[in-house]
C-alpha cells in the first residue's frame, strides 16, 4: 500500500496565464515540501499536454532538477501521456477511462488513483487496483463548472469507513479547513486554488497546519 504525503497540490492549467507560470509555481510548492503534484488539464490537446508534462519530468524548471527526491507527478485523465511522459502515476474520474482500463496502460509499479463523489462509487473503487481514492467535494468548490454534490465532512467519514485505501479529500479545501477534514479520516488533502497565490508560502503553510 503506498504512503500519501498530507498534502497533495494539481496544478491545473486554467489557473495560470502561461505554462511557464505553471512552472514557477510548481517550483515553488517542490522548494516547500510538497511531494506530489498533479497535472491537470482539460482544454489543451494531446500534444500541449505531453510537452507541459515532460518540461515538468524533464526538470527545465531549477527546483526540479536540485531537488534530491523530486515529487510524484501524477497526470489527471490521460493514462497514456502519463505513460508517454513517464510520469509517476495517473488520476481518472468517473467519466473517464476505468481504473482497470488505466492498470492496464500504467501497470503495476505507477500510481492509480480515482475520483469519487458517494458511498456506492467509494464501495465500487474499493474493489478495483486502485491505489488510492479520492473522495469529493467537500465544501463548495469553484474548480468545476458543473460539481458533484458537496458531501461535507461527514461524507468523508463514510468514505474512510468504506475503504481500507488511503484516502484523498478533494473540494474547496483551505487552510482554514484542512485540519478538519484530516481529522475526519482523510489521509492526504488535495488542493487547487488555495495553493495559487504565493504557492511556496501558502504550501510551508499547509504542511506546518497539516502536520
Amino acid at each position: 500500500m503506498i504512503s500519501l504525503p498530507r498534502l497533495y497540490a494539481i496544478l491545473d492549467i486554467s489557473c495560470f496565464s502561461t505554462p511557464e507560470a505553471l512552472f514557477g509555481a510548481a517550483e515553488e510548492l517542490v522548494i516547500a515540501g510538497v511531494m506530489v503534484l498533479q497535472y491537470r488539464d482539460k482544454s489543451a490537446n494531446a500534444q500541449q499536454m505531453l510537452e507541459i508534462a515532460r518540461d515538468l519530468r524533464d526538470g527545465s524548471w531549477p527546483a526540479r532538477a536540485a531537488a534530491t527526491h523530486g515529487p510524484k507527478l501524477i497526470m489527471n485523465d490521460r493514462a497514456d501521456l502519463c505513460l508517454a511522459a513517464d510520469f509517476d502515476g495517473v488520476h481518472v474520474g468517473q467519466d473517464d477511462l476505468s481504473p482497470e482500463g488505466a492498470r492496464k496502460i500504467v501497470g503495476a509499479e505507477r500510481w492509480l488513483g480515482v475520483s469519487t463523489h458517494n458511498p456506492q462509487q467509494v464501495r465500487e473503487a474499493e474493489k478495483t487496483s486502485a491505489d488510492y481514492i479520492a473522495i469529493g467535494p467537500v465544501f463548495t468548490t469553484a474548480s468545476k463548472s458543473i460539481p458533484d454534490p458537496v458531501i461535507g465532512l461527514s461524507g468523508v467519514r463514510q468514505a474512510r469507513a468504506l475503504t481500507n485505501k488511503p484516502l484523498v479529500a478533494i473540494g474547496g479545501i483551505t487552510r482554514e479547513n484542512c485540519r478538519s477534514v484530516i481529522d475526519a479520516g482523510a489521509d492526504s488533502v488535495a488542493v487547487i486554488s488555495d495553493l495559487i497565490r504565493e504557492p511556496g508560502k501558502s504550501a510551508e503553510e499547509f504542511l506546518r497546519i497539516l502536520g
